[in-house]
């Protein structure tokens, strides 16, 4: 009886043997098939991108409402002020044989009347026209916040752009480290090296992986600079081109005159003319007329009473002209810190022309000459290591040599690029040239 036992108890020893390594199996095979079947994230280009950071842009739907609240407002701002309804009592007695009586006395009388300012039209037009100003600005402003979010964009994307270059270029010469570690450690086996070789071998891996380490926090904080406009942390795709921007340096002055910011002044501007426009309106007063109807007893007539208010502006010097005094100061105020601005756009744009400008120079001569002859380099030092005539110490310079070069031209590429994507997003995409012409022509008008 003891062999039928002993079986199956070994065959479950057994199967409680294999069971964890299938389950281990199965569990690599259904994670390696996940993976593949997980959809992987489309690289985007730098158009994408914008596209996706103004849409899911809460700045600009802020910049709507604030356009909604003044067009709101400019409407209610038109309308004459809400009548009055005045209800009270006249006269009534406090004493004697009729006191608090409301029908006894002749002179005490119930009364129920309206009061209407006649506001003037003027008046009107200014405070309405002032909150549609506050409209156009808003407006104005939502441009300011569409190019900053464009520019901002492709910087974060120019940023992960380069990084992802930089890495790859660290990590190609990193592989070559290790391959040269190891043909110094065969040479010192065959008596071929010295120790002196593999320690400066080693020496220049650990400052690859130096330079590696912070290169990749670099490639983090761009990623998550990009994420925070796109919403995913996305590889990107393409080649920037950075040679090309929309702006016309030979028409430089009167493109800045239309930049989103410098519009933004022009409306404030236009915000305290309005306002200095209705403090001259208010130099002349409003009238208000009111109707009142006053009942008294039934022993006596009912009476009717219309009057007309007209406030007195006996102190207008010091009042009223004062206050217009005061707001055609803040008129020519904006227009000086408008124009300061202005001369501000104008001075940096240009400096950052000739920065972006002397970028492309750098950066065709590194493509031209500087990569190719440390390159050149880098392989006549290998080849005569090769043959004797050079030292694994030469070797590890002349790479190291080559790295700096490709690493020196990703940064001014980068650099460059913040350049082209600050003068190129002066304007909204697809704005810049539309509105100078736009508002050319109005002037012209």
């Amino acid at each position: 009886m003891s062999p039928p036992l002993s079986v199956p108890f070994t065959a479950r020893v057994a199967r409680l043997r294999i069971a964890p390594k299938a389950a281990l199996a199965l569990s690599l095979i259904a994670a390696a098939y996940g993976a593949l079947a997980a959809p992987q994230p489309q690289p985007l280009t730098l158009g994408e991108a914008q596209q996706r950071a103004v849409a899911r842009s809460r700045q600009l739907g802020a910049q709507d409402q604030a356009v909604n609240a003044a067009n709101e407002m400019a409407v209610a701002a038109g309308q004459l002020p809400d009548p009055v309804l005045k209800v009270g009592i006249d006269n009534l007695p406090v004493s004697g044989p009729d006191r608090l009586s409301l029908g006894n006395d002749f002179m005490t009388m119930r009364r129920i009347g309206l009061s209407q300012e006649l506001t003037r039209a003027d008046k009107l037009h200014w405070r309405s026209a002032r909150y549609q100003i506050e409209g156009d600005k808003a407006l104005a402003q939502k441009q300011v916040a569409l190019a900053a979010i464009q520019r901002d964009t492709a910087i974060a994307w120019m940023e992960v752009f380069y990084t992802e270059e930089m890495a790859g270029a660290v990590s190609a010469q990193a592989a070559v480290s290790r391959q040269e570690i190891e043909a110094a450690e065969a040479a010192y086996r065959g008596g071929r090296g010295s120790s002196a070789d593999i320690l400066a071998a080693r020496s220049a891996l650990l400052a690859l992986d130096d330079r590696t380490s912070e290169i990749r926090r670099r490639q983090r904080a761009a990623h998550t600079m990009l994420a925070r406009w796109t919403g995913d942390d996305t590889p990107v795709a393409g080649a920037p081109d950075i040679e090309h921007i929309r702006l016309d340096p030979a028409s430089l002055d009167a493109d800045l005159a239309h930049h989103p910011e410098i519009a933004v002044l022009n409306k404030q501007e236009d915000i305290a003319q309005a306002d200095a426009n209705l403090a001259r309106a208010n130099r002349h007063t409003d009238w208000s007329v009111e109707v009142a109807f006053q009942q008294r007893g039934s022993a006596y007539s009912n009476m009717v009473s219309v009057g007309i208010s007209v406030p007195l502006q006996w102190d207008r010097k010091n009042r009223q002209d004062r206050e217009l005094a005061a707001k055609l100061a803040l008129v020519e105020q904006t227009k000086a810190e408008r124009d300061e601005m202005l001369r501000e756009h104008v001075a940096g744009t240009r400096t950052m022309l000739i920065a972006w400008q002397s970028g492309l120079e750098r950066i065709a001569r590194y493509t031209r000459e500087s990569l190719p002859l440390a390159a050149e380099r880098s392989q006549a030092v290998l080849v005569a290591y090769r043959g004797g005539k050079a030292s694994l110490a030469e070797v590890l310079a002349a790479r190291r040599g080559e790295v700096d070069v490709r690493l020196q031209s990703l940064e001014l590429g980068l650099e460059t690029s913040r350049l082209w994507a600050q003068l190129n997003f002066l304007f909204p995409e697809g704005g810049a040239a539309q509105h100078s012409v736009t508002d050319r022509n109005q002037e012209s008008k």
